[in-house]
């Protein structure tokens, strides 16, 4: 049973780190901006960069759910906002696991902690992570080789629709978040997940060492635990 709830923390941790890393990076209004300025998306899109932010702050306060889809319709057309209502549908999903992602870890590791069995909370959080950094260099190298490819993958996954399937030529919402701007968020995206990880794995290695200070048994990773 302890050694469920310890994978199951593991699982829960990665998962709660990855969609707080997604949620920092798409409310990043600065990648927008920076998207806008080095891809000439002023000249794209016929709209100002000042035009541009307004309609960006619209889509990041549909996507927190604070508005319904009449804050889109006078910049985007009928799919488009059919679309963007799909993608809100997964923040909202996203929230929800994230919340309980969060809860249910701290609710794991109080009880660890009041079992004073911090050596194998902290060996199980330091260690178990690891396997985030092998599946992060493996994204990485698909996504650098096809990332169009592996892009077109997820919304196959993701979506039950072909909304997606955007006309560059006349659809607002691709001329101002193009495959580059994907492209770029999911590599920052990568990059805060890695920094998050490795956080939550330092304060595993310190309840490590903080439960061998206190004579605690030191207990290997995967070994039973009655």
């Amino acid at each position: 049973m302890k050694r469920i709830l310890l994978v199951l923390l593991v699982v829960l941790l990665s998962l709660g780190s990855l969609l707080i890393a997604v949620e920092i990076n798409t409310f990043n209004k600065e990648h927008y901006l920076e998207n806008y300025k080095s891809h000439n998306q002023v000249a794209i899109t016929g709209k100002s960069l000042d035009e541009l932010m307004e309609i960006t702050d619209d889509l990041l306060i549909y996507l927190k759910g604070k508005a319904g889809d009449e804050i889109l319709e006078a910049n985007f057309n009928r799919r488009e906002v059919l679309h963007m209502r799909d993608v809100q549908v997964l923040f909202k999903i996203g929230y929800i696991l994230k919340y309980m992602s969060i809860i249910l870890s701290i609710a794991i590791i109080v009880y660890f902690i009041k079992k004073r069995e911090i050596v194998i909370l902290g060996k199980y959080i330091y260690r178990g992570l690891f396997f985030n950094w092998i599946i992060l260099a493996l994204l990485g190298l698909l996504i650098y080789s096809d990332f169009n490819k592996y892009f077109t993958y997820f919304h196959y996954i993701f979506f039950t629709n072909d909304l997606w399937l955007l006309n560059p030529a006349t659809d607002l919402l691709i001329q101002m978040l193009p495959e580059e701007f994907f492209s770029s968020m999911a590599t920052s995206i990568g990059v805060s997940f890695f920094i998050i990880v490795a956080i939550i794995q330092g304060i595993g290695y310190v309840l490590v060492r903080k439960g061998r200070g206190k004579g605690e048994k030191d207990l290997k990773l995967f070994k039973k635990i009655e």
